[in-house]
């Protein structure tokens, strides 16, 4: 019996070792345009805001964008969260992020994780990836996108925003 509970304690100790970190990293990172952001800095006090990790290569990721992007302004004015549109191209494909984005007309703000900082400190093994973070503390992640997760999703901002 001891050597059960034993293996059991290990196992949790390392399951709670291997957890992704519950704040949000103190990163900078540039935005579509030059500007230097440090992540903290993004959200009023109390405000969701929903960090969307994407890359220019990856349909599910674009899909998920429009799909938030047709109910954005509805979801801003009767939740007050925040989106930022996290891309992960590396230097050879960064290049494409600010015309696609210009092309999608997408209302969220930029940030560009060329160097994958931001994402590794989350632990988010794959895109697309959403993190949703109030007074800097994350609070929901989820990976992948199917149509109409979009909506569990908003549901969650809604859940948390309250």
């Amino acid at each position: 019996m001891k050597k059960i509970i034993l293996l059991i304690t290990v196992l949790l100790s390392c399951n709670f070792l291997s957890y992704s970190q519950n704040s949000l990293p103190n990163l900078s990172l540039k935005t579509i345009d030059g500007k230097t952001i440090n992540l903290v800095d993004f959200g009023e006090k109390d405000q969701v805001v929903v960090y969307s990790f994407w890359a220019t290569w990856c349909v599910p990721c674009i899909n998920e964008l429009d799909a938030i992007n047709d109910e954005y302004e509805d979801w801003t004015e009767e939740t007050n969260f925040k989106l930022i549109a996290v891309a992960t191209d590396n230097a050879r494909t960064s290049s494409r992020i600010k015309p696609l984005v210009n092309g999608k007309e997408w209302e969220y703000e930029i940030l560009l994780d060329t160097n994958q900082d931001f994402k590794r400190a989350i632990n988010a093994n794959t895109i697309p990836h959403i993190i949703i973070v109030k007074n800097n503390k994350i609070l929901y992640t989820h990976s992948g996108y199917t149509p109409g997760s979009e909506i569990e999703l908003y549901e969650k901002i809604k859940e948390l925003a309250e």
